[in-house]
Protein backbone atom coordinates (compact mmCIF):
# COMPACT_ATOMS: atom_id res chain seq x y z
CA UNK A 1 0.00 0.00 0.00
CA UNK A 2 1.22 3.28 -0.80
CA UNK A 3 -0.37 6.41 0.30
CA UNK A 4 0.15 10.17 -0.96
CA UNK A 5 -1.73 13.87 -0.29
CA UNK A 6 -3.70 15.02 -2.44
CA UNK A 7 -6.10 18.27 -2.87
CA UNK A 8 -9.09 18.24 -4.19
CA UNK A 9 -10.60 21.88 -3.15
CA UNK A 10 -13.21 22.42 -5.84
CA UNK A 11 -16.41 20.44 -7.17
CA UNK A 12 -14.67 20.22 -11.10
CA UNK A 13 -11.56 18.75 -9.41
CA UNK A 14 -13.80 16.30 -7.36
CA UNK A 15 -15.63 15.01 -10.77
CA UNK A 16 -12.27 14.95 -12.60
CA UNK A 17 -10.47 13.24 -9.84
CA UNK A 18 -13.15 10.33 -9.46
CA UNK A 19 -13.08 9.72 -13.29
CA UNK A 20 -9.54 9.43 -13.78
CA UNK A 21 -9.44 6.82 -10.61
CA UNK A 22 -12.23 5.20 -12.08
CA UNK A 23 -10.49 3.88 -14.82
CA UNK A 24 -8.44 1.67 -12.48
CA UNK A 25 -9.00 -1.39 -11.02
CA UNK A 26 -8.43 -1.91 -7.42
CA UNK A 27 -9.38 -0.45 -4.07
CA UNK A 28 -8.59 3.13 -3.25
CA UNK A 29 -9.58 5.24 -0.12
CA UNK A 30 -9.71 8.94 0.74
CA UNK A 31 -8.20 9.58 4.30
CA UNK A 32 -9.58 12.39 6.15
CA UNK A 33 -9.25 12.61 10.12
CA UNK A 34 -10.89 9.53 11.58
CA UNK A 35 -12.94 8.98 8.03
CA UNK A 36 -12.24 6.88 5.71
CA UNK A 37 -13.96 7.14 2.21
CA UNK A 38 -14.07 4.92 -1.37
CA UNK A 39 -11.68 7.18 -3.69
CA UNK A 40 -14.33 6.33 -6.01
CA UNK A 41 -17.59 7.60 -4.48
CA UNK A 42 -17.85 10.91 -5.55
CA UNK A 43 -20.91 10.86 -3.03
CA UNK A 44 -18.85 10.14 -0.60
CA UNK A 45 -15.72 12.42 -1.31
CA UNK A 46 -18.25 15.45 -0.72
CA UNK A 47 -18.80 14.27 3.13
CA UNK A 48 -15.38 14.95 3.58
CA UNK A 49 -13.80 18.83 4.46
CA UNK A 50 -12.08 19.44 0.86
CA UNK A 51 -10.70 22.65 2.03
CA UNK A 52 -8.03 20.30 3.57
CA UNK A 53 -5.79 17.99 2.04
CA UNK A 54 -6.88 14.25 2.07
CA UNK A 55 -4.68 11.29 2.21
CA UNK A 56 -5.14 8.59 -0.99
CA UNK A 57 -4.04 5.31 0.29
CA UNK A 58 -3.48 3.02 -2.90
CA UNK A 59 -3.79 -0.35 -2.46
CA UNK A 60 -2.46 -2.14 -5.39
CA UNK A 61 1.35 -1.90 -4.87
CA UNK A 62 1.09 -3.32 -8.77
CA UNK A 63 -0.10 -0.30 -10.35
CA UNK A 64 0.56 2.64 -7.77
CA UNK A 65 2.95 4.38 -9.87
CA UNK A 66 0.62 4.30 -12.81
CA UNK A 67 -1.68 5.84 -10.50
CA UNK A 68 0.34 8.33 -9.51
CA UNK A 69 1.21 9.21 -12.40
CA UNK A 70 -2.30 9.76 -13.59
CA UNK A 71 -3.17 11.75 -11.02
CA UNK A 72 -0.28 14.12 -10.39
CA UNK A 73 -2.49 17.00 -10.96
CA UNK A 74 -3.90 16.01 -7.39
CA UNK A 75 -0.91 15.13 -5.57
CA UNK A 76 0.92 18.00 -3.50
CA UNK A 77 3.32 15.71 -1.42
CA UNK A 78 4.02 11.80 -1.78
Amino acid sequence: MRTVKINLGSIPRVHDFVNTIALFDGDFDLISGRYVIDAKSIMGIFSLDLSKPVDLAIHSDQEADKVIEALAPYIIEQ
